[in-house]
């Protein structure tokens, strides 16, 4: 990721820089800009990541607006100069100006920029708003808040968000003790921009820490900063803010990967050692990036000087100043206000489309006391988690494990019931006593128009599903019990065959679907109850295929020709259940999607997503994550990070309308073709 952001820059090229006399003087006297082609080249990374297209802030190859002239830097646009011989002192002038390109159809993204606390003044330098403005992007304030929901709120209306460099941390937040070089702190940015950086995390805002940003990020995230380091390269110069004074190596990523977007653009990491020079003005450094992030650039004596995170977010941090660098600076916010854009085009689409995710197990872990209206770190779905991945509805199932054996389903349970009938029951009616408690937030959503109905609400939606038909006991009669409790599809059976068909994992029982099994997808067909073959083995799919009178589903399956699993479809499937008018929901459990010893990560699951597009026809493919049944990926690894998945598909150019589909418009519309069907 640093590798890809500042290679666009030779160790050799020109620095475009000011003296600090021209620092304070009007952007009219600032340095001429020398060529720099290959950098705007580089770093102009839209959606197609092509150089010469529209790019960040479109025009001139992707860092002057069109019209701009490339003749100087800093840029002329952000600050206004109360001093600048042509200002008007008119205000219709002003006002006229204003709206003579109303309505601006090119939304820029909002950067906040975190302040300084100077006395009774919020303050930062104005650098800072010059290369957010240059690289396209909407400079705002955000100012220390005592209140916690006052930070969350104010995070709602930004697409990424700027740490600042400034005072040292207080190391009481790191369990330390000061030591003697440590120097002022500043207690209610520690405070706040700590808070700060975590909820920006949850919520997938892209975050960029400069020099004590950096260090905000790794306390933040479990790592550590050196109160006061002593090295042999002098880390706080004397030259002027712009000037190099020391270089620092990119270090490429361990294994040869790619980085956190690499599938993109000129995402293919560094194969070597990559130098780079830059300014420096601190005493406080990382030496502990923490869980979350890895180091990606040292200078010369070992200091920690860049770090990336590597869980999928875009989240950087630097220990240099890249806002007093000029054009060699630029890069870095190139890129952060690269990733709001996409971003707040992520969020936006939320808005305006249907999310849904057709499987999720969080049941399983009812017995434990979990608190699905809460954030619960033991789940990977809750409602706060929902917000923050921009999720409208979930199918959650009740899971029931297959006894072996000689086994009772009462030793498979954590609750004391008769039998998987009363289990299914119990776990649906904990369900709707979570709704009842948050009722103006979530709902049991029973038929695709309650899911619209809940979205125009202003509600999330949660839709009713078993996992394993094992639930039915042998008898016929519990499916219309269970459709009247409000279940939409029904798995017909789970690692193990059953007394409905056979499974994936089974011993082949019946040869495919047994003669209940049979009068199941009849029953399932007459009530509209999808029916739901992940689990199944190929001859029970393709003789329920046969046998259903409506399209079927796969709930969370992914693509056997890129990891052969016997959970996963194969091609032949695949185009069976496309041309029967079904839909398959691609998984994110690891062991679908990536071999024994690779690791799964959302650019693996991204691939299959994409395979199953390609053999089946954009109309048939879905998500169906699998969270808390051992779904999760690097990158996607709760329902907080969903809006992910989106952020991809929107860089790989994929129209709304299809990531629409994917989202739950093809699955709710065979939901609706088979509820419509039912006699």
């Amino acid at each position: 990721m640093i590798h890809n952001i500042l290679k666009t820059i030779s160790p050799s090229s020109s620095r475009g820089e000011t003296s600090p006399s021209e620092q304070n003087a009007s952007p009219s006297s600032a340095t001429p800009l020398r060529d720099g082609s290959k950098a705007r080249q580089t770093m102009e990374r839209n959606t197609t990541g092509k150089p010469g297209s529209p790019g960040i802030t479109g025009g001139n190859n992707g860092i002057y607006p069109q019209g701009r002239s490339n003749a100087a830097y800093p840029p002329q646009g952000g600050v206004m100069s109360a001093s600048c011989p042509s200002a008007s002192f008119s205000i219709d002038d002003i006002v006229s100006e204003a709206y003579s390109g109303y309505p601006d159809s090119s939304r820029r993204p909002v950067i906040g920029i975190t302040a300084n606390v100077c006395g009774e003044d919020y303050a930062h330098r104005q650098a800072y708003f010059r290369q957010v403005t240059e690289a396209g992007g909407l400079p705002v304030m955000l100012c220390p808040m005592e209140d916690a929901r006052q930070c969350a709120s104010m995070l709602d209306i930004v697409d990424g968000v700027i740490l600042t460099g400034g005072s040292d941390h207080n190391p009481l937040w790191m369990g330390e003790e000061p030591v003697r070089g440590l120097g002022g702190i500043n207690p209610a940015r520690d405070r706040f921009e700590l808070l700060l950086a975590r909820l920006a995390y949850n919520r997938n805002i892209p975050m960029l820490g400069i020099c004590r940003g950096i260090q905000t990020m790794a306390i933040a995230f479990g790592g550590h900063v050196v109160q006061d380091i002593t090295s042999r390269v002098k880390h706080s110069q004397d030259a002027p803010k712009g000037e190099p004074t020391h270089s620092i190596i990119i270090e490429p990523r361990g294994g040869g990967g790619e980085d956190m977007y690499g599938v993109l653009g000129n995402g293919v990491c560094a194969r070597r050692l990559f130098p780079h020079y830059v300014n420096s003005f601190h005493h406080q450094a990382v030496d502990d990036a923490g869980p979350l992030f890895r180091v990606a650039a040292r200078s010369a004596d070992g200091i920690v000087e860049a770090m990336e995170c590597v869980t999928g977010h875009s989240a950087l941090g630097v220990q240099w100043h890249p806002e007093q660098m000029g054009r060699e600076g630029l890069p870095l916010f190139q890129w952060l206000v690269s990733e709001a854009r996409i971003f707040s085009k992520s969020k936006s689409l939320h808005r305006r489309i249907m999310t849904v995710d057709s499987h999720c197990d969080t049941p399983m872990f009812f017995a434990k006391g979990v608190d699905f209206l809460s954030r619960d770190s033991r789940i990977l779905y809750d409602l706060p988690k929902m917000d923050e991945g921009h999720i409208d509805a979930v199918q959650m199932v009740c899971y029931l494990p297959q006894p072996k054996l000689g086994q009772r389903f009462s030793e498979c349970v954590d609750f004391a019931v008769d039998g998987p009938a009363s289990y299914a029951d119990l776990i649906f009616d904990k369900i709707e006593d979570i709704c009842r408690q948050a009722p103006s937030r979530l709902s049991i959503a029973r038929t695709p128009a309650d899911v619209y109905r809940d979205k125009r609400s202003g509600r999330h939606s949660i839709i009713l599903g078993i996992e394993n038909g094992l639930a039915l006991e042998h008898d016929i009669r519990q499916i219309q019990h269970f459709r009247q409790r409000g279940v939409t599809y029904i798995t017909l059976c789970h690692n193990g065959d059953n007394d409905i068909c056979d499974s994936a994992r089974g011993c082949q029982t019946h040869g495919g679907l047994s003669s209940f099994g049979r009068d199941v997808i009849r029953e399932m067909n007459r009530l509209g109850i999808m029916v739901d073959l992940s689990h199944a083995a190929e001859t029970s799919f393709y003789q329920a295929l046969e046998l259903s009178s409506t399209p079927i589903v796969c709930s969370h399956s992914s693509c056997r020709a890129l990891c052969d699993h016997p959970r996963n479809l194969t091609d032949d499937q695949m185009r069976a259940l496309a041309a029967a008018g079904g839909v398959m929901q691609i998984t994110l459990y690891h062991g679908f999607l990536a071999k024994d010893g690779e690791e799964a990560t959302i650019d693996t699951f991204i691939r299959h997503l994409y395979h199953a597009i390609d053999i089946m026809g954009i109309d048939h493919v879905g998500i169906g994550t699998d969270f808390d049944g051992d779904g999760g990926v690097r990158g996607i690894a709760s329902a907080s990070e969903l809006i992910n998945i989106t952020r991809h598909l929107l860089r790989y150019n994929m129209p709304e309308g299809d990531i629409e589909k994917l989202w739950g418009k093809n699955w709710l519309r065979v939901m609706n073709l088979c509820q419509a069907a039912a006699n």
